[in-house]
Formats: C-alpha cells, sequence, structure tokens
C-alpha cells in the first residue's frame, strides 16, 4: 500500500525519530520543504508533527488543507509533552474538510524545553523511547 507522511520535526527530531523506524517505501514529505504536493498516487496519507501550543505545526496543517485529495484515508502521528487527543482536533478538522477517512492517530511523549520548560532542563527527556517507538510501528502495521 502505498503510504506518505507529511511531518515537521525540528527542534527536537521526536516526531522524526518515529518515522525514521518506517520500514522503506514510504515516502515522507517535509511540510517545510515538500518534495512533492501531489498525494493522489498514494493510498492513504499520514500527517504527522510535534505539538506546538496544542496543535499540529501550521506548516502540517497547511499542506493538508492545500494538498489533500478528496476522501483520502488519513492518519495522524504527534510527539507531545503530555499526551491529549485534543491534540488531533485542528489537523482532524482540516481533514474533515476535505472528506477524509479517518484511519486512526498515534501520540507519544517528546522531550519538550518549549517556554519555560527550558529553564528547568525540558521535560519527557528520553523520549520517545524505543517502547514507544515499537508502539507506533505497530500502530501503522494495524492501518488499514
Amino acid at each position: 500500500m502505498a503510504t506518505a507522511i507529511v511531518y515537521y520535526s525540528k527542534h527536537h527530531g521526536n516526531t522524526k525519530k518515529l518515522l525514521d523506524a518506517l520500514p522503506g517505501g514510504v515516502v515522507l514529505i517535509d511540510a517545510e520543504n515538500p518534495s512533492t504536493t501531489d498525494l493522489s498516487a498514494f493510498d492513504r496519507v499520514g500527517f504527522a508533527s510535534g505539538i506546538y501550543a496544542g496543535s499540529f505545526a501550521r506548516q502540517v496543517m497547511r499542506f493538508a488543507q492545500e494538498h489533500l485529495p478528496e476522501r483520502k484515508p488519513v492518519f495522524f502521528v504527534a510527539t507531545a509533552a503530555m499526551k491529549l487527543k485534543s491534540h488531533f482536533t485542528g489537523i482532524t478538522h482540516a481533514c474533515e474538510q476535505r472528506r477524509a477517512v479517518l484511519l486512526g492517530s498515534y501520540i507519544c511523549q517528546g522531550f519538550n524545553t518549549y517556554g519555560p520548560f527550558k529553564l528547568v532542563g525540558g521535560t519527557s527527556k528520553g523520549h520517545p523511547t524505543q517502547k514507544e517507538i515499537n508502539e507506533f510501528l505497530a500502530f501503522y502495521n494495524a492501518l488499514r
């Protein structure tokens, strides 16, 4: 099954660490510098991001709003200081506008030095862990 994942992972590379564990054949598209914007040839599309102020990165949100084909199956991947379902609200809404079919979502902790957390050396050090990477791979492999 042809899969593309549009991602943004800049500060600590938490999200990219998950994506790098995927098997070959998955096309990774950096939302900041996309190699392609044509998602029509893919059977499903993932959107992956660290969480910034409670939401997916604006680059990923914009990409979904502008380039996601109608009725495309989608899934979401996030890394965050806190695992909250509300982090998926914005990206879910953006994809629903394109009548996407939601396949599922995965979230795990990621090292965080945003705002005042930088003063104390950050939170969630060492995340994502190998266990979280394995859980992500199980999530991905279970997608249909």
